[in-house]
């Protein structure tokens, strides 16, 4: 029926529940310098799902000019290609605001020995 209300809570609930196995599938996106994956350590600053199906991820690095941007660029689209409604991959890099340890999950601080 073309004239049906459309239930915004059940939408929102499916976007919250899409965007938890997008997050789900880049925790096995692990930095091989700390051993943690990237969403604990705090490096995913945004994500967003376009309705073609294109997923975008803004996300930082522990240091400017870390030689494994292409590793983690490679991986992420490996993870992201098991969720079914993800078709296409960007990631665009970004320095501000500047990643540091409070960023981190405490479950990250507590692998790391961090306080």
């Amino acid at each position: 029926m073309a004239n049906e209300p459309i239930d915004n809570a059940q939408t929102d609930t499916a976007v919250e529940e899409l965007k938890d196995r997008i997050l789900t599938a880049l925790e096995t996106v692990i930095d091989p310098e700390l051993g943690i994956d990237i969403v604990n350590l705090g490096l995913i600053y945004g994500l967003n799902l376009d309705e073609n199906g294109l997923c975008t991820i803004d996300m930082t690095l522990t240091t400017m000019g870390c030689p494994l941007t292409d590793v983690l660029t490679d991986s992420i689209h490996k993870a992201l290609a098991d969720v079914p409604e993800v078709k296409e991959v960007s990631v665009n890099l970004v320095w501000y605001p500047a990643w540091d340890t409070s960023k981190m999950s405490r479950y990250a601080r507590i692998a790391l020995g961090i306080r």
